[in-house]
C-alpha cells in the first residue's frame, strides 16, 4: 500500500493558506504516495480543485483522517478532526505547542506522532524546511506595503513640477527574515529606512539593504539566532535611545517576537506621544500581544494623532506565495523519509527528534512540556 497524505480545508478562521500546491503534489506523487485532499481546501489560497492531477478528493475531514497516513495542517485541526485521526499517523503542520496542554494530551492519546515546526532546531539544514522564516518574509513585505498604504506621505521621493517632496522615513524594529524583508521591502519603495535590532551582528545585515542601523548600545544576542531577554537596566538604555528615533519616523514596524512567549514590549505610549502627526505603526507581533503599547490585535487604533495596527495573521495576506512557501517547507521536511512510497521515520535525525511534539502515546518535546506544565 503507497503511503496517503492527507490535506485538509483550513478552519482557523481568516486562515487562507493551503499546505500543498500542485506542483508540490505531483513531487510527493513521483515518490510514490498518494494524495487524498478535502474538496474545496484550495479555493481560499485561489487553487481550484481541478489543479490537483490524480488527487484523491472527499467530502469531509474524517474521510480524509480515514485514509491518510500523513496529514497536513497550516493551522492546528478542531478537536473533532484530531479524533478522527487514525493511531499511528503523522501530523505535520503549525501546531502552536505552546498553546494548548489539551491539544496535545490529545495527540499523544490519540497515538499520533506530531511535528510541529516551530519547535525546527536553527540548524542550517534545516533552513529549507524553516516555516517561521518563510512566512515571516511574507510578512514582512506585507508589513511594509501596510505601512505605506496607510501613510498620508508619499514613501518615495517625488519630484513635480512645483518642487521635491523628500521621501518618508521608515523605521524597523527587529531585523529578523521579518524585519530584513519589510526593510528590503520599504526601500524597494522608495523611503529613508533606519532599522533597530538588540542583536549588534544584524547591523552588517541592515547596512547591505541600504539601511541605517540605529545603535542603542545594548547587545543581547541570544541561543538559536533568537535575542534573549533585556534586563531591567538593558531596557530603560534601550528605550530611551530608541525613544529618539521612533520620534523622527514616519512609519514605525515593529517585529520582535519570541517563539512560545508574549512579544516583548519595546514601544511605550510616551514613545507614541511624541511620535509625528499622522504617523503609522504596524506591530507586526500583534497575535501574541503586541511590541506597542496600545496595541489592538485584528484592529486599528488611533492613539492621539498616531494610527496603530493590529494585523493578526498576516501571511494568510498573500496565500497564493505563502502557500507556495509553505509546501516547499513540508515537502523539504517530509520526503528524506519517504522511501519506496512508504514513510521510514530516522529518530536519530535531529530534525525528526528536535521537532517532535508527541509520539507513541508521550508528549516527547522537553520544552513544550515544561511551558505547559505537564
Amino acid at each position: 500500500m503507497p503511503l496517503v497524505i492527507g490535506v485538509l480545508v483550513e478552519t482557523h478562521p481568516g486562515e487562507r493558506r493551503l499546505s500543498v500546491v500542485p506542483d508540490v503534489v505531483k513531487k510527493y506523487q513521483g515518490l510514490g504516495a498518494r494524495v487524498v485532499m478535502q474538496k474545496g481546501a484550495g479555493l481560499p489560497a485561489h487553487f481550484r480543485d481541478a489543479d490537483f492531477a490524480e488527487v484523491t478528493l472527499v467530502d469531509r475531514a474524517d474521510e480524509v483522517c480515514a485514509e491518510a497516513d500523513v496529514v497536513f495542517c497550516v493551522q492546528p485541526p478542531a478537536p473533532a478532526t484530531l479524533a478522527a485521526l487514525k493511531p499511528g499517523s503523522v501530523l505535520l503542520g503549525l501546531l502552536q505547542p505552546w498553546a494548548s496542554a489539551e491539544r496535545a494530551r490529545q495527540l499523544a492519546e490519540r497515538q499520533v506522532t506530531a511535528f510541529a515546526l516551530e519547535l525546527l532546531p536553527r540548524i542550517s539544514r534545516a533552513q529549507s524546511m524553516d516555516v517561521l522564516s518563510s512566512q515571516g518574509a511574507v510578512a514582512g513585505y506585507e508589513c511594509a506595503l501596510i505601512a505605506a498604504d496607510h501613510s498620508p506621505k508619499f514613501f518615495p521621493m517625488l519630484t513635480y513640477a512645483a518642487g521635491t517632496i523628500r521621501p518618508a522615513k521608515v523605521l524597523v524594529i527587529g531585523a529578523g527574515v521579518a524585519g530584513l524583508q519589510a526593510i528590503a521591502t520599504a526601500r524597494r519603495i522608495g523611503a529613508m529606512v533606519e532599522a533597530y535590532d538588540v542583536r549588534p551582528e544584524t547591523r552588517e545585515q541592515v547596512e547591505s539593504l541600504g539601511a541605517k542601523f540605529v545603535d542603542t548600545g545594548v547587545a543581547a544576542a541570544g541561543s538559536g539566532g533568537y535575542a534573549r531577554e533585556l534586563t531591567d537596566e538593558e531596557k530603560a538604555k534601550q528605550a530611551e535611545r530608541l525613544s529618539r528615533a521612533v520620534a523622527q519616523c514616519d512609519a514605525l514596524i515593529t517585529t520582535a517576537a519570541l517563539p512560545g512567549r508574549p512579544a516583548p514590549r519595546i514601544i511605550g505610549a510616551d514613545m507614541i506621544a511624541r511620535m509625528k502627526p499622522g504617523a503609522v505603526v504596524v506591530d507586526m507581533a500583534a497575535d501574541t500581544g503586541g511590541n506597542v503599547e496600545g496595541t489592538v490585535a485584528g484592529d486599528k487604533v488611533w492613539i492621539n494623532d498616531v494610527l496603530v495596527i493590529g494585523p493578526t495573521n498576516i501571511p494568510s495576506r498573500m496565500p497564493v506565495h505563502a502557500s507556495e512557501m509553505l509546501a516547499k517547507n513540508l515537502f523539504n521536511f517530509i520526503s528524506p523519509f519517504i522511501r519506496d512510497g512508504a514513510l521510514a521515520l530516522d529518530w536519530e535525525d535531529e530534525v525528526i527528534s528536535g521537532s517532535c511534539l508527541t509520539h507513541a502515546g508521550e508528549i516527547r518535546h522537553p520544552g513544550v512540556k515544561q511551558a505547559l506544565g505537564l
